[in-house]
């Protein structure tokens, strides 16, 4: 079987997510590549080990560039404080506004606040510089490479942790609007509202987003062992409670040569697995990937990955 359905004209962010070490960024990457063909495509790594750089051997980083070779691919490895940091500064004076209305802290204490990091902000900030990639529409399709299952698994929630966030802003905003109508009559909003609002309503967007299956899918890349065969099953049964169902799994490192009695006894052993992802995910369309000799890096490795991936064939057949 190969990858279907990820040249239909609708489906923008498809999600690569797994255990550590099973090969997610491989064929993301593989991935990105085959729908370059096609699409202008957008790379984007939210793991903060970032292997982009090293699998494409072309240093990346945290600005958009151009994949050498590939005029219709671009890739960019997102970094959360650096985005946390451009968050701040572009939205400094209604954050700093907000504290002034909303609590007792002096300029001082303002200021010490504002340089703060906010637990589970990372994947917070990862999620909204890709819906602003999304929303700018500079491409076709965006491709994200995460980091193991458990931010995987954060990042997907990331809507529920910025919306609890603004929940708790707008309690603060309340008592500060309760406060000015009770002296004055009136309440006028300001941009400190106009923000919270905005941040609303990049909420709604992602959950909108993640849980519609034409534009959005995710993709769980699994190897023939055994925790990583539960530690997917755990991943797709959360990804559920979220709304989010996967359509198809990529089995990576499949044993296919029998040329050695060692390569024999690696199959053999595999066989137990394959058979049992065949059942408990029944339901997806499974594509597996054979073993490589060698480290998957650089574009020509990455080319033979992308054909076992898509059927050796044009992506758009």
């Amino acid at each position: 079987m190969a990858l279907t359905g990820l040249e239909n004209n609708d489906l923008k962010l498809i999600i690569f997510g797994g255990k550590g070490g099973v090969g997610k960024t491989s064929c993301a990457i593989a991935t990105a590549l085959a729908l370059s063909e096609n699409f202008k495509t957008l790379l984007i790594s939210t793991d903060p080990a970032h292997s982009v750089s090293d699998c494409l051997e072309q240093q990346i980083g945290f600005k958009v560039q151009e994949v050498a070779g590939h005029k219709n691919l671009a890739a960019i490895e997102v970094v959360a404080d650096e985005a946390l940091s451009r968050f701040k500064t572009e939205h400094q004076s209604e954050l700093k506004k907000l504290l002034e209305t909303s609590t007792d802290l002096d300029n001082e204490d303002i200021d010490e606040v504002l340089t703060l990091s906010i637990p589970g902000i990372d994947e917070i900030m990862s999620f909204k510089t890709i819906i602003d990639f999304i929303e700018e529409g500079q491409y076709d399709k965006y491709v994200v490479d995460t980091a193991p299952t458990g931010h995987a698994l954060r990042l997907i929630s990331s809507p529920k942790l910025l919306d609890a966030w603004i929940k708790v802003a707008a309690r603060m905003r309340w008592k500060y609007r309760y406060m000015i109508t009770s002296f004055s009559g009136t309440y006028k909003q300001d941009e400190v509202d106009a923000f919270l609002l905005s941040l609303k309503k990049t909420v709604k967007r992602i959950e909108n987003l993640l849980r519609d299956k034409t534009r959005c899918e995710f993709i769980p890349v699994c190897i023939p062992e055994a925790m990583a065969i539960m530690e997917t099953g755990r991943l797709l049964a959360d990804l559920g409670t979220s709304g989010i169902i996967a359509q198809q799994i990529i089995v990576n490192n499949v044993m296919v040569s029998e040329d050695c009695s060692f390569c024999k006894r690696r199959k053999a052993g595999q066989l137990k697995y394959i058979q049992q992802i065949s059942e408990i995910f029944n339901h997806l369309n499974k594509v597996e990937v054979p073993l490589f000799a060698e480290e998957i890096k650089g574009l020509e490795a990455l080319t033979q990955l992308r054909m076992c991936l898509f059927g050796d064939k044009p992506i758009n057949q």
